[in-house]
């Protein structure tokens, strides 16, 4: 439903952001304003926006659920499962929290009597596939997995079920660890009173649904918007002179010498390289190319690699990033982020978003921490750095082992 059911939709709100930045490009004359409103602001943020409708029936699906009464039983029946693990069934209401986000999760741990099954839960709550993770998921699923029907199932959906069945493992792996380790201690008890079945009251749903969506866009028309004007400012700055006068040399000589459509073509091809050219000198250019000897190995390029350390305070602004980034270096005539990302090349010549690399990228968020509000909680519910800092760096580490190995084994693979 995440994919079939907000496809409409979907296309309505990216038609719609193409159109404003269209329309917006052609009333503002060329330059760093036009530049700032179309590529930093509309492409920033809507690239971010696009994924409402998806985060939207996805809690709607949650909500229900939790009205029902039929969540309260989830952590019953889970109880045993949990006990392997060294937790009880009262650590499941708050991971399952933490599929809306992690920090009211982590703060409903304190319900949990024993200190070593709190901190436990705590830990293990990030790895469970928050709302700000799934924008990064339905843009790479949409762009590089198959729309095809597996029985009476979608393979896309099959794929965005399978990461969050990795999350899961993740946070279950990393208790059962810490629990005959640094944590040992006796397994806990548990008792949970169990509401009646009830069919969810329509209303109440529809407030909760309305919630998230005002938390959602109010994310977006902050801390996204924020980040989304940095990023730009970083992408367009500082502009080169000569690359300026290469590009209107190369313009001149194509006009003396074409004609026709073969001139046309010939002139978008030098405004995508110029653009592409001025990104790569740019402050945010640089400092990506400075760090893409560290995730090199991981198959991604420079852009890739400025996108995901922007991300590490909000995992959810790297798409607001990769939308900035090529927005501004647009070397591609696609006018969609997947076409864009689908197109994007290695100077030799290869593609940058191969399966093995997308896999990667996708078990990399699967497993990364990053969230700097889930820090700060962890921090104030466990009452010093000791714990946080712990976490994240296991999650960062196990998460590049992950997309080192997936990436390292499919390209030799292929």
């Amino acid at each position: 439903a995440v994919f079939s059911w907000a496809a409409p939709l979907m296309e309505g709100i990216d038609a719609g952001a193409t159109a404003l930045g269209g329309w917006a490009g052609s009333h503002i004359p060329e330059g760093a304003l036009s530049s700032f409103i179309t590529d930093g602001v509309i492409a920033g943020v809507g690239s971010v926006l696009v994924f409402l409708p998806q985060i939207l029936i996805l809690f709607l699906f949650i909500i229900i659920l939790e009205d029902s009464g039929f969540l309260a039983r989830a952590a019953f029946l889970m109880d045993r499962v949990m006990r392997s693990v060294g937790l009880s069934g009262q650590s499941v209401i708050p991971m399952l929290s933490s599929f809306a986000c992690a920090v009211p999760a982590i703060m409903a741990t304190r319900v949990i009597p024993d200190r070593r099954d709190r901190i436990a839960t705590i830990l293990a709550a990030p790895f469970m596939t928050c709302s700000a993770r799934l924008p990064v998921y339905a843009l790479l699923i949409a762009a590089f997995v198959p729309d095809e029907k597996i029985g009476w199932l979608n393979l896309q959906g099959l794929v965005l079920l399978g990461l969050y069945l990795l999350g899961i493992v993740g946070g279950l792996v990393t208790a059962w660890i810490l629990k005959r380790s640094a944590l040992r201690g006796p397994k806990p008890h548990f008792a949970l009173a169990l509401p009646e079945f009830r069919w969810p009251n329509p209303q109440t749903v529809a407030i909760k649904l309305l919630d998230r969506a005002r938390v959602f866009l109010k994310r977006a028309g902050t801390v996204i918007f924020a980040v989304a004007v940095l990023v730009w400012g970083l992408a367009f700055f500082p502009r080169s002179d000569v690359i300026q006068e290469q590009s209107q040399a190369a313009v001149s000589q194509a006009q003396a010498t074409l004609q026709g459509e073969a001139l046309e073509n010939e002139l978008l091809r030098i405004e995508h390289q110029a653009a592409a050219d001025q990104l790569s000198q740019s402050l945010l250019g640089r400092a990506g190319q400075f760090v893409e000897p560290v995730f090199r190995p991981l198959g991604w390029d420079w852009r890739v690699s400025a996108a995901v350390i922007a991300g590490f305070p909000a995992r959810e602004v790297v798409v607001a990033v990769m939308g900035t980034i090529y927005a501004v270096g647009d070397e591609a005539s696609e006018t969609s982020l997947a076409g864009k990302l689908r197109s994007a090349k290695w100077p030799d010549g290869r593609l940058v978003f191969t399966l093995p690399m997308v896999l990667g990228l996708l078990i990399f968020y699967a497993w990364c921490l990053q969230c700097a509000a889930t820090i700060a909680v962890i921090r104030r519910e466990t009452n010093g750095w000791r714990w946080p800092l712990f976490a994240w760096t296991y999650m960062t580490v196990i998460g590049y082992t992950g997309a080192l190995l997936i990436y390292q084994l499919g390209t030799a693979m292929a």
